[in-house]
């Protein structure tokens, strides 16, 4: 008999490093899930620059979510994080996240940084499971509605100033 967790591992998405060739499938995936989507330049920048991690979340060899994050001076930068709606709610955006965190542990950057829309409460709590907290807010942030955009911040517990705080929440 399968066990629950077999049953789970036999779905679980491999998370692998994105390639150009699996780009067709995420700009697929972008108009899915966003009013303004990246275009494809936008993607292909991001797998070019070398303060960049774009992974990708497989199944079956086909991408089902990506993540993609930068690094500014010394901070990492959520910058698209994204799951093809038939694959919501099924923790891939969490895997996404868990292997990007580990993959960045233990470096020198301080934290991690990344704006949400104020109405998506699913990101939002995604986030804060993850330790992320708002600090602020970028006021008509989005340029489809205005919408303006929770900036939500997490401590690198291993990079410089560890454990300081950074001031009220």
């Amino acid at each position: 008999m399968t066990s629950t967790k077999d049953r789970e591992a036999l779905w679980r998405p491999e998370i692998a490093p994105l390639r150009f060739a699996d780009l067709d499938r995420v700009e697929q995936i972008e108009q899915e899930c966003y009013g303004l989507p990246w275009s494809r330049a936008m993607f292909a920048g991001e797998l070019i620059k070398s303060n960049s991690v774009c992974l990708g979340a497989f199944r079956l060899e086909r991408v089902i979510g990506y993540l993609i994050v930068s690094l500014f001076v010394d901070d990492w930068h959520i910058m698209n994080l994204a799951v093809d709606p038939a694959w919501r709610r099924r923790g891939i955006a969490e895997r996404l996240l868990e292997d990007f965190l580990e993959r960045s542990a233990g470096g020198r950057e301080r934290g991690y940084t990344l704006e949400v829309r104020r109405s998506n409460e699913g990101a939002i709590q995604l986030y804060e499971q993850f330790g992320f907290r708002a600090r602020g807010v970028r006021r008509g942030y989005y340029l489809d509605d205005h919408e303006d955009a929770l900036v939500m911040w997490r401590e690198n517990s291993h990079g410089p100033g560890a454990g300081e705080s950074e001031g009220a929440e």
